[in-house]
């Protein structure tokens, strides 16, 4: 499980979090290695001016202006400014570029990681959330990489080759000046510290933002039906003042900490610089030398009061680092043994339940299944009814290994689960889910999920065997057409069609039917269950159903209650007894009647 905002909070106030970044970034050390080269000589440069600055005044405010020697002072400092800009140029270039590359992999191996967990995870961490770290917060990581890093070795490197020339200047100027350090620093840690919960509250919070901008514009249409644009509205202002508010207190604490270190930098310097025009009054300095002093203490205060800045930066840096390592550190429950068995070839895809007991995590007050012993052999076509919530979709969650059982077992050709590759064993699956899925992507490439390497030929194959071949010929593109977010352009009987579709095109052993044609009409549920009935020949086959109509040609009917097998048998059998089934079947068909 992800851990919650209160537990990490401590761990996630230290810049120690971002050695995730710097983890990332050693992949790539010819960049580093040339970011920091630029970086320095940079640096360099910038403190070459004030030196250029004291030979142009010593030399060209005097008497006896040699102007040969006031040419090479001027040429120096032309010279200084030319290596400062293209030095500042290539530390921008490789310094963004690792930035971008840094957030680049650290999505890409997040989002990997995200594909290797178990429904659980998503059941108890929004999938909405979860898509915010991904951007916003590696939104910051790119700035911390790109910018802040960069400004604040730029500053530290100013600030050290700072002060150690102010010492060869005036060493007793400089003595004075940094006696005031300790008043700076005092400020910045025990600010520092306030600003760090505010940045971990205010990602936490956008999060949330994100997440409520998701759930409603995915229901747009819920939302308008009944009327509620003016709550949901209310909802999403709510969640964006709260940002605005933790962003207030942390905006309004690094106000405070830049301007206590600037103006308690700026202070001591104009205090030094009091001294210093006594000593330049009594000869005991040069103007130049006071006017270089001058222009580095600025350099050495704008540098301290950069570092106050990026320091909350980088704390939020820090804390988008700790969120996104928190996704990277998760490991799926589910995974590959060791040495995962092989299972038999050829595939023949029976599917047994042996004493299985099985709770969903987020649920654990309920068995979903108690004791449940189901044996489906290879060919045979069972279909599983019941009342809602009696067990009947969990057994699909079961047989594609989502989740593992708490008691008992679930096989695949002889196989237990646990002790196959789960990859291996969604091989041999083809499944046409209750709710259909359909991506933002094109008619082909919705189809070609069941088989990527699938050709035009066996698209509109399967497209035809599950009648839904016409109205894809009929999209302004065809196979190319985009199909909008979650199929909006197409009605709920087509994007059934299509999952069938998707599904046959898979061509798997075991076919998994939940509810595959409660959105059809009945003119097309005609066409697609003698589709189904076709490929369902010689395969191995569990239909979920809650209309009784379609399963009628099963070879066997299943009836839960409960997460128990209460009845089985045919339909001509169980529709003459009096059990459930009977009362089911008697009460849809005289609605239907």
């Amino acid at each position: 499980m992800a851990r919650s905002a209160p537990e990490s909070a401590p761990r996630e106030r230290r810049l120690g979090n971002l050695r995730l970044v710097w983890a990332h970034a050693l992949r790539y050390p010819g960049h580093i290695l040339a970011a920091f080269a630029a970086l320095c000589v940079s640096s360099a440069a910038t403190l070459g001016i004030p030196y250029g600055f004291k030979r142009i005044i010593d030399r060209g405010f005097s008497a006896g202006v040699d102007p040969h020697g006031l040419a090479v002072s001027f040429h120096y400092l032309l010279m200084i400014v030319v290596v400062l800009a293209i030095a500042t140029a290539c530390r921008f270039w490789f310094v963004s570029w690792l930035g971008e590359r840094v957030v680049a992999d650290i999505r890409t191996e997040v989002q990997a990681n995200l594909l290797t967990l178990a429904p659980r995870f998503f059941e108890e961490n929004r999938p909405s959330e979860i898509a915010s770290r991904l951007t916003s917060d590696t939104t910051l990581i790119e700035q911390v990489v790109g910018t802040t890093v960069s400004v604040a070795l730029r500053n530290i490197f100013t600030m050290i080759g700072g002060v150690t020339y102010l010492f060869v200047l005036a060493p007793k100027l400089a003595g004075m000046m940094l006696l005031g350090i300790p008043l700076v620093l005092l400020p910045l840690i025990l600010l520092g510290r306030r600003v760090r919960g505010f940045s971990r509250g205010t990602q936490d919070r956008i999060a949330a933002v994100g997440a409520i901008a998701t759930e409603v514009l995915g229901a747009m249409k819920i939302v308008q039906a009944f009327g509620q644009e003016p709550r949901e509205a209310s909802r999403f202002r709510q969640a964006v003042e709260s940002v605005f508010a933790t962003a207030k207190r942390r905006i309004a604490f690094r106000a405070l900490m830049t301007a206590l270190v600037i103006g308690l930098v700026f202070g001591a310097i104009t205090l030094v610089l009091w001294e210093g025009a006594l000593d330049v009054a009594a000869g005991r300095m040069s103007g130049g030398a006071i006017a270089a002093f001058v222009l580095t203490g600025g350099l050495v205060a704008g540098a301290f009061g950069a570092l106050a800045e990026v320091y909350g930066d980088l704390l939020r840096g820090a804390g988008a680092a700790s969120r996104l390592g928190e996704l990277l550190a998760e490991r799926p429950e589910i995974r590959a043994p060791a040495h995962p068995r092989a299972l038999p070839q050829p595939a023949a895809g029976r599917l047994q339940f042996e004493n299985v007991t099985f709770r969903y995590p987020t649920r654990p007050e309920v068995a979903a299944l108690e004791t449940f012993t189901l044996d489906i052999p290879a060919g045979e076509t069972v279909a599983v009814v019941g009342p809602s919530g009696a067990g009947k979709s969990t057994l699909i969650q079961l047989a594609q290994r989502f989740y593992d059982p708490q008691g008992g077992r679930v096989l695949l050709d002889g196989v237990p689960l646990p002790e196959a590759d789960p990859a291996e064993i969604r091989t041999r699956i083809a499944m046409v889910p209750q709710e259909m899925v359909i991506f933002a992507a094109s008619a082909r490439d919705n189809l070609r999920y069941g088989r990527w390497d699938a050709d035009d030929e066996d698209l509109w194959t399967a497209a035809e065997a599950a009648n839904a071949a016409d109205f894809l010929k009929s999209l302004p593109q065809g196979l190319d057409t985009f199909l909008g977010e979650g199929g909006a352009r197409l009605s709920g009987g087509q994007r059934q069609r299509l999952a069938i579709a998707r599904a046959l095109l898979r061509d798997a052993p075991l076919l998994l039917l939940d509810e595959a044609t409660s959105a059809l009409d009945a003119e097309s549920e005609r066409l697609v269950q003698d589709a189904l009935d076709r490929l369902m020949a010689g395969r191995t086959t569990m239909v979920i159903a809650h209309r009784l109509a379609t399963v009628r040609k099963a070879d066997r009917i299943v009836v839960m209650e409960k997460g128990r097998i209460v009845e089985q048998g045919t339909h001509d059998e169980l529709f003459a007894g009096s059990g459930l089934y009977a009362r089911l079947a008697k009460l849809q068909f005289e609605t239907a009647g």
